[in-house]
């Protein structure tokens, strides 16, 4: 077998320029220095939930090299990152582990080698990018599964990457990653990202590796030299696993037992794949401990966060960037190398469950300059309190609208035990205050921080929100009781418990003064 799709050689990696968009190929090598140059806008090729697999492959990949090499600086050269990349594979001064389609015994790029090279016996066969990716999508509802028929060569690269990257449990044989609390948990991410494109952030990243590669290593008990960096050199028949302390600290690892191959007479790649009976990397007691530099760690459970379908909800957010819950990663602490502006967190993650996946979840969370001071002198005290405030208040605020809706769809029932089909009714009427809320919940977070009045930005926010939740109570007057009296008692009665709850001093103090100063006002001749 002929080696096929040489990613240190051949512009196989499809990008669109910053410069007007344009249209151009890299090799690896040549992209490291596109990225250098911060000239990549995007990649056609990469799909949403593959983004952070993409992103994180190819900053560990380069502070992998720049280690290796004993530098701290770039590559300005496209000559010496080719250079670099293949030191770390000398065992194979061919390319042969980063072609796509190498010989079998061989390493190809995310395969292990095969001892003896025989795949006789493996059966499943992938003929589409998107089968061999990690999304369980049997049911073909939101994202319909095995469309690729047709392939470019950087789906492939993509899939591999995803599915080897972020994979977890899928039955007897279908091992996930190590970087995961779990084989039905996920690998989110959160990290900080500086104004510019593409190659911005992987170099702020690249360099938050090599700053606190020391660190990870005394914290993960990992290897400062000679670790295992690139998984899918080490061969591979299934049966064992490698121990979690043989790794460098930024391993790049891989979770299933695969081999691309080309067949001529139809120009296609497909797939063969087979099962195993151990994971990989032995690290299932590690709970997802493994220092990822963009993984945040529950610190009173000592495992890796892993996210529900909600994904990242405002309520999770802000603890995961204010809170003590959760210690931040290392790509999510913000330097003064980031720049004097405005800067944006970004959470992303697929949820996963059991035989299934719950969604894609993204989130840009916007940093205004006085909250990035803030947390670059780590003084986030005020912003945790500030953001807890107001967390509370939306409970408070959509806890009176249910309270209003229950009695609306109770026929104006004066008690507070309400039949259930009354609460089901209030709690899918009262979701979208808090969907709403949730939308702009950081950029009102940001206005009350930067104002020079945050107690009167704050009551406006107050005000906007009694407002929506208001105006929801009287949408919902179409779903309620129609007939004659019946009507006008329920919207009366959930009209009046709305604006007593919203009036009560013990809900929220300053809008319940607020609005008892307004009432006063019109009251007045």
């Amino acid at each position: 077998m002929t080696l096929r799709y040489n990613l240190l050689d051949e512009p196989l990696i499809r990008t669109r320029l910053v410069a007007g968009g344009q249209p151009k190929s890299f090799s690896l090598p040549s992209l490291f220095l596109a990225l250098r140059q911060d000239a990549v806008r995007d990649f056609p090729a990469l799909r949403p939930h593959q983004r952070h697999p993409w992103h994180a492959f190819l900053v560990q990949l380069a502070a992998i090299a720049l280690h290796r090499a004993g530098r701290s600086e770039l590559f300005d050269s496209e000559a010496a990152w080719r250079q670099a990349l293949l030191d770390l594979t000398p065992e194979h001064p061919d390319g042969a582990a980063w072609c796509l389609i190498a010989p079998h015994d061989r390493p190809a790029f995310m395969q292990a080698p095969v001892p003896g090279g025989q795949i006789d016996g493996w059966k499943n066969t992938l003929r589409a990018a998107d089968e061999l990716d990690m999304l369980v999508t049997s049911k073909n509802h939101d994202l319909k599964a095995a469309r690729m028929r047709r392939a470019e060569v950087d789906d492939w690269i993509m899939a591999l990457i995803s599915l080897q990257t972020q994979e977890g449990f899928l039955g007897a044989g279908n091992y996930g990653i190590s970087r995961m609390n779990g084989g039905f948990a996920s690998r989110p991410a959160i990290g900080v990202v500086p104004t510019g494109h593409w190659g911005q952030r992987w170099a702020r990243d690249v360099s938050v590796l090599l700053t606190h590669r020391e660190a990870i290593v005394d914290q993960q008990g990992l290897k400062d030299a000679g670790g295992i960096c690139l998984v899918w050199l080490q061969p591979w028949d299934g049966e064992a696993s490698l121990p979690f302390g043989a790794l460098d600290p930024w391993y790049i690892e891989i979770c299933r037992r695969i081999r691309l191959l080309f067949r001529a007479e139809i120009s296609a790649t497909y797939a063969i794949t087979t099962g195993s009976k151990a994971s990989r990397i032995d690290a299932k007691s590690r709970n997802g401990l493994t220092g990822d530099p963009w993984m945040p760690i529950d610190l009173a459970a000592e495992k890796a966060l892993t996210i529900s379908a909600e994904g990242f909800h405002y309520r999770l957010a802000v603890e995961l960037l204010f809170g003590n819950k959760f210690s931040r990663p290392v790509a999510q602490i913000v330097s003064a190398d980031d720049g004097p502006h405005s800067l944006v967190v970004l959470t992303q993650g697929v949820t996963r469950g059991q035989g299934k996946t719950e969604g894609y979840h993204e989130r840009h969370i916007p940093i205004s300059p006085k909250v990035r001071q803030f947390m670059l002198q780590e003084h986030t005290d005020r912003l945790a309190k500030v953001a807890s405030d107001r967390v509370s208040a939306i409970g408070q605020v959509r806890s009176v609208l249910w309270t209003a809706l229950a009695a609306l769809f109770d026929k104006g029932s004066a008690k507070d035990k309400f039949s259930d089909s009354a609460k089901n009714k209030a709690s899918d009427f009262s979701k979208p205050l808090e969907q709403a809320e949730d939308a702009r919940f950081f950029i009102a977070l940001n206005e009350e921080i930067e104002s020079e009045q945050p107690d009167n930005e704050r009551l406006q926010w107050l005000v906007s929100m009694a407002d929506a939740a208001e105006s929801i109570l009287k949408h919902a007057f179409t779903a309620g009781p129609q007939c004659g009296e019946q009507r006008y008692r329920a919207q009366a009665a959930a009209l009046s418990r709305f604006h007593s709850g919203l009036r009560n001093p013990k809900t929220l103090p300053d809008l319940a003064n607020h609005l008892r100063q307004l009432s006063i006002d019109k009251e007045l001749p």
